[in-house]
């Protein structure tokens, strides 16, 4: 494994994701997670630990279009906590982590909401 950019501030994750969805790096991308993070994703669904989302990005991203960075709205950290949100591009409703301060000052998601779409009855 090569030694990849480490998120220093919570919102360092948003363009790192894009950054790595786009290389087509699962395995980057699950490094952005904690071990035992969980993310809604695929929808209706969660996807738990960091193997199984790497494992869910190997699947996913040879058929995804190019991710478009977003612009994070503000973040809010409590202690060695944050919520990170954008407003998403794609019409996705909105999306949401937590994240968490890291003992080495990083920071890992640790619940990811990706989209927030009302479920059709």
């Amino acid at each position: 494994m090569t030694e990849r950019e480490k998120a220093r501030q919570p919102e360092d994750l948003t363009r790192l994701f894009v950054e790595r969805a786009n290389a087509k790096d699962a395995e980057g991308l699950a490094l952005l997670y904690e071990e035992d993070a969980v993310m809604a994703y695929p929808p209706g669904q969660q996807t738990v630990g960091r193997a199984a989302i790497q494992k869910l990005w190997e699947q996913a991203l040879p058929h995804m279009p190019a991710f478009e960075p977003e612009q994070p709205l503000p973040t809010l950290i409590s202690g060695d906590l944050a919520l990170t949100s954008t407003p998403p591009k794609d019409n996705a409703g909105a999306r949401a982590q937590v994240v968490r301060r890291q003992p080495d000052g990083t920071w890992l998601r640790v619940l990811d909401q990706p989209e927030f779409v009302t479920p059709k009855d």
